[in-house]
């Protein structure tokens, strides 16, 4: 589970030196497609997560004159837009050797 109150994964775009991302696998391409799976799975614990905060302000009624400004949802909506993108995350944990990875052409 990624903790998103704690991340150092950078807000704005980095460069990276291309020796530094693929040393782990010494082939790009097998770099990108680690960290692109991670960042999906990063996404999907963020949106889940987020989706869970959401529903306790859901109001449940079909009536439009109901609907209303919730303060505590715009603040909770405008902490996940400032939070570093899920592929800044992964990249930072691919550099960081945070994550686990094994070839599995390899081991056959």
């Amino acid at each position: 589970m990624v903790d998103i109150k704690n991340l150092d994964a950078p807000i704005s775009t980095t460069t990276i030196e291309r020796n530094q991302f693929d040393s782990p696998t010494d082939n790009i391409y097998e770099a990108i497609s680690v960290v692109a799976k991670r960042a999906i799975q990063i996404n999907s614990e963020i949106k889940k997560e987020l989706i869970e905060k959401l529903d306790e302000f859901a109001t449940h009624n079909d009536s439009l004159e109901e609907i209303f400004e919730n303060k505590e949802q715009i603040e909770v909506s405008k902490f996940y837009e400032k939070l570093p993108k899920p592929h800044a995350i992964a990249v930072h944990e691919w550099l960081e050797d945070k994550i686990y990875y094994r070839n599995t052409k390899e081991e056959a």
